[in-house]
Order: C-alpha cells, then sequence, then structure tokens
C-alpha cells in the first residue's frame, strides 16, 4: 500500500487527523525510564499504545533519538509500530537535504533501516536532491514549503517572480516534481494565512502541519485554512503538548496523553466536518 493509500485509510479509520510526534527529551521523560537502557523505546511504546486509535499518523524526530545514542531504540520503535498499527503512516521527521548520491543513502536511511512510510526532506538544494528519495515509488517525500518557526520568513518570503518562495516550491512540488503521486508539504500551523495560500496552490495534496500545542497555532484557523472539501488533507502534528501532558506527579503519563490527544482529535474534528 502506498503512502497516500495508507494515510487516506487512517485518516477514515481514526476519524482523525491528528499526527502524534515522538521527541523523547531525557530532562521530560517519566521517573522510571530515565536510567533504563531502553527507556526511551518504552516510553514511547506506551505513547503510541495509549493514541494509536486517535492518530492517523506517527512521527519520530530522529535528531532527538541520534543526540542520545538512541538510533537502536528507534529502529524498534518503528518495528513496533510496522507490526502493531501497520494501517497507521509512520513519518520520519529527518528534514534532510543534500546531493544526489548523498540523498540516496538518506532516502536508504529512512525507507529501508527505519521502515518508514514517508520522510522529510529540505528542497533549497533543488529536484536532484530530492529526486533519489522518488525512488521508492511507494514512499511518501514531505517537502518543506511554509515552516511553523518564525525565522523561515527570513528566506521563505524572498520574492521569487512576484510570489514568495514558499508559494513557488508549493507550485514546483505540486506541478512538477510529483510524479509518484506520494509528496506532501510541511506548512505550519502558526501561519494559517500561508497556509490556506498552499491548499489554494496544491489542491489536495497532504500537508503536515506542524505548530499546534506547545507551538501556539490555533486549531480552529488551521482547520479551516488547510482543510479539504473532503474535510482531510492534514496531518496536524502535536508532540510535547501529548508526550509530557502530565505533570511530574499525579496523573498517569499515558493516561494524560490520551486525554490529550483525544481532546486535541475532537477539537480538530469539530471543524473539519
Amino acid at each position: 500500500m502506498t503512502f497516500i493509500n495508507k494515510l487516506n485509510a487512517a485518516w477514515a479509520s481514526n476519524d482523525s487527523l491528528l499526527c502524534v510526534g515522538l521527541d523523547p527529551d531525557m530532562d521530560k521523560l517519566p521517573a522510571q525510564f530515565r536510567n533504563q537502557p531502553n527507556g526511551i523505546y518504552e516510553f514511547c511504546k506506551e505513547i503510541i499504545d495509549a493514541t494509536a486509535d486517535l492518530a492517523c499518523s506517527f512521527k519520530p524526530q530522529i535528531a532527538y533519538f541520534a543526540a542520545l545514542s538512541a538510533e537502536r531504540q528507534l529502529e524498534d520503535i518503528c518495528a513496533y509500530l510496522r507490526d502493531n498499527y501497520p494501517h497507521i503512516p509512520l513519518v520520519l521527521d529527518a528534514k534532510r537535504g543534500d546531493i544526489g548520491a548523498t540523498a540516496r543513502q538518506y532516502a536508504r536511511e529512512a525507507y529501508d533501516r527505519y521502515g518508514a512510510d514517508a520522510v522529510t526532506v529540505n528542497p533549497y538544494m533543488g529536484f536532484d536532491s530530492v529526486e533519489p528519495y522518488m525512488e521508492w515509488a511507494d514512499r511518501g517525500v514531505i517537502i518543506l514549503c511554509r515552516t511553523s518557526n518564525a525565522g523561515g520568513s527570513d528566506l521563505q518570503f524572498l520574492d521569487v517572480g512576484g510570489k514568495p518562495l514558499y508559494q513557488h516550491v508549493a507550485g514546483l512540488v505540486a506541478n512538477k516534481w510529483n510524479a509518484n503521486g506520494q509528496c506532501a508539504l510541511v506548512v505550519g500551523a502558526t501561519f494559517p494565512e500561508e497556509l490556506a495560500q498552499v491548499r489554494a496552490i496544491v489542491g489536495d495534496m497532504p500537508l503536515l502541519v506542524p505548530g499546534i500545542g506547545a507551538q501556539g497555532g490555533d486549531i480552529a484557523a488551521t482547520v479551516n485554512a488547510g482543510r479539504t472539501a473532503a474535510g482531510t488533507g492534514m496531518m496536524i502534528n502535536s508532540s510535547r503538548a501529548i508526550l509530557y501532558a502530565a505533570p511530574q506527579a499525579g496523573e498517569d503519563f499515558a493516561a494524560a496523553a490520551r486525554r490529550v490527544a483525544e481532546e486535541t482529535r475532537d477539537a480538530i474534528n469539530q471543524y473539519r466536518k
């Protein structure tokens, strides 16, 4: 099954546009996991089990694992997702960007080593830095377009032929690069007007939308700007707000994560139908 087919099925089966981000921060993990050799794996596994029926995708951020020399635990998490929740897309958030031969190795890392259904990439070295990912014709290539951070405007708003660069990127991906039909774009929830502009350019192409929850993006504005006519079209990511929903003492972390994930999923659904 292709990435897009799997994503369409997950939107329908879980009635959800929520993407649960897996960003394990050792300083924020519950105490019982901090000194375990496989503590990151065990923490993420419990988060996955608590939220899987509420999510349309899971998105591990590779830097949080690599910084802790926990790539093996990331492999195990990806394997756990594939074995137990094969119907839910696995998006590896890597934001890779390099020339062709090196890009092919990054693609092997994402698709072969981790078994990801899709990976995030940076387009600013041009098409030959993105093309190697498309050799895996059934996998998703999620391309940075209008990012949620304030500094994104430093480059993404540069004028390119009378329009900002992020709109030029959206048009390139939609009209020239999407030969396999498996491309998506990253567009931040913190800029709903730009999100609406991208949606108008790319039609029903899926959008990975970070920026709600801890980053403060407004759910109503995000959904109204980015949904398709069918009320889908987005993977709206929340990471820290779900992972670390429980206080240091009190509510169980997995139950708290589920509570916040369900509240977020339901809040999104208020505006998408």
